[in-house]
C-alpha cells in the first residue's frame, strides 16, 4: 500500500517522478487498502441511489436515459458530496498529483466512470489535456480502480511516451463522454508502444494530460468496470475560459440535440 511515510520518501518520489516523466503514465497498485476502496464503494453507492436522480443532466450520463443502470459517468461528485470532497481536496491523491506535477495543486473533477456490462461502448484514443484548455498543459489524470479491470472489461491502454509530442488533432468521437478522438491514430500506434494496464480493486494509474490513451469496451456478461477519476491542474496552468465554455456549450447543446442528456 502507499502510504503518507511512503509519499514522503525522497527516493521513491523521485522514482515515480522519473516514471512519470520518461512514460507518460505510472501504475501504483494497492495504492488503497481494502478497507479504503470498500468505503468508497459504499458512498458511491449511496451517492447514486440518493443523489443522482436529483443531479443536472450535463453531469449525469447513462448509455441509455431509460435504463438507470446503464449509469456510465457522473461529474464532479466533490461538489455535492462531503465524503468524495474529501477525498479529492487535502487528500493522499491531492499530495501525489503535487509531487507529480512538482508544483502545488488545483483540484478540477472528481469524475466516476463505469462501461456496464453489455451496454457500453470502446473509449476512443485521446488525450485528455484537448478538453482542458489550458497553459502551459501541466496537468494529470488519476484513475482508481473499484473493480478488476482486464482485457474482458476494458482496461487502459496507454502509448508509452506520447506525452512527449504535444497535444495532437482531435475530431468527434460520437462516444459520449469521451466526445473527441485522435485522427490517424494507427500513425501514432507506429511510433509508439502500447502498454495495457490491469488492475485490481485499489490500484491507481496516473498519467499526464497529454499520454495518448484508450479503452476498448466491456465485453463481459456480468462484470463491472467502476472506477473514479481524479484531475489536477499545476497552479502554473492557465486556463482559456472563452475556448473552454464555448467548447462545453456547444457540447451539451448537440447532447441535448441528439437526446443524449
Amino acid at each position: 500500500m502507499i502510504t503518507r511515510i511512503q509519499l514522503s520518501n525522497p527516493d521513491f518520489i523521485n522514482q515515480i517522478r522519473g516514471d512519470f516523466a520518461q512514460d507518460g503514465f505510472i501504475n501504483l497498485m494497492g495504492f488503497l487498502s481494502a478497507q479504503e476502496t470498500e468505503e468508497i464503494g459504499l458512498n458511491l453507492a449511496s451517492f447514486i441511489n440518493h443523489k443522482v436522480p436529483s443531479l443536472p443532466s450535463q453531469m449525469v450520463f447513462f448509455e441509455d436515459k431509460s435504463k438507470p443502470n446503464s449509469l456510465k459517468q457522473i461529474q464532479k461528485l466533490f461538489d455535492f458530496s462531503p465524503f468524495f470532497h474529501a477525498l479529492m481536496f487535502g487528500s493522499k491523491f491531492e499530495e501525489l498529483a503535487s509531487k507529480l506535477l512538482s508544483s502545488s495543486v488545483v483540484g478540477k473533477n472528481l469524475q466516476y466512470f463505469n462501461k456496464p456490462p453489455a451496454q457500453n461502448q470502446s473509449t476512443p484514443p485521446h488525450q485528455d489535456g484537448f478538453y482542458f484548455k489550458i497553459k502551459p498543459m501541466e496537468a494529470l489524470t488519476m484513475w482508481l480502480a473499484l473493480d478488476e479491470v482486464n482485457d474482458t472489461n476494458g482496461c487502459i491502454r496507454y502509448l508509452k511516451g506520447s506525452h512527449k509530442s504535444g497535444l495532437r488533432a482531435h475530431t468527434k468521437s460520437n462516444v459520449l463522454g469521451f466526445s473527441q478522438g485522435i485522427q490517424h491514430f494507427d500513425k501514432e500506434c507506429a511510433r509508439y508502444e502500447e502498454l495495457n494496464c490491469y488492475a485490481k480493486p485499489g490500484d491507481l494509474l496516473v498519467h499526464h494530460a497529454l499520454t495518448i490513451h484508450r479503452a476498448d469496451r466491456n465485453h463481459s456478461q456480468y462484470q463491472e468496470r467502476r472506477a473514479l477519476g481524479f484531475i489536477y491542474y499545476s497552479r502554473e496552468a492557465r486556463e482559456n475560459q472563452t475556448a473552454y465554455s464555448a467548447y462545453q456549450d456547444q457540447l451539451i447543446k448537440e447532447l441535448k440535440t441528439k437526446k443524449l442528456i
